[in-house]
Parts: structure tokens; sequence; C-alpha cells
């Protein structure tokens, strides 16, 4: 009878760390999917940022040439 619990025991504790490792396995294909959704996210914002910063320098390069004319027709 002991063996029989003994053997009850180790089936429980078994058990019990293979839904832990299915949960923590689970767990760690989100945690993949939640780093590969917020590296396209960092991507996207970073393709942002560089139109931006060509757009302002742009933008500035309109206002020096707007500037020149300024300078040119009162000086």
């Amino acid at each position: 009878m002991q063996e029989s619990t003994t053997l009850e025991k180790l089936s429980q504790k078994v058990s019990q760390m293979l839904r832990n490792y299915d949960e923590l396995r689970m767990e760690n294909v989100q945690l993949k999917e939640n780093i590969e959704r917020m590296e396209l996210d960092k991507t996207a914002k970073e393709a942002s940022v560089t139109q931006l910063q060509d757009e302002l320098i742009e933008k500035d390069r309109e206002i020096e040439e707007i500037v020149n004319k300024i300078e040119s027709i009162l000086g």
C-alpha cells in the first residue's frame, strides 16, 4: 500500500510538472508573438520617423529659399 501511495504522489507531481511545462510553453509562444508584433511596430515607426525627417529637411530648404529671395529683394 505504501508503494502505491508513493507512486501516486510521484504521478501527481509529474502531472503537475507537465501542466506547468505546458503553461510556460504557451506563455513563451505568446511572448514571442508579442516580440514579433513589437518589432514590426518599431520598424513601421522608424520608417515614419525617417519620412518625417526627410519632409522636415525639405521644408527647411524651402524656408531657406524663401529667406534668400526676401533678402535679395530687400538687399
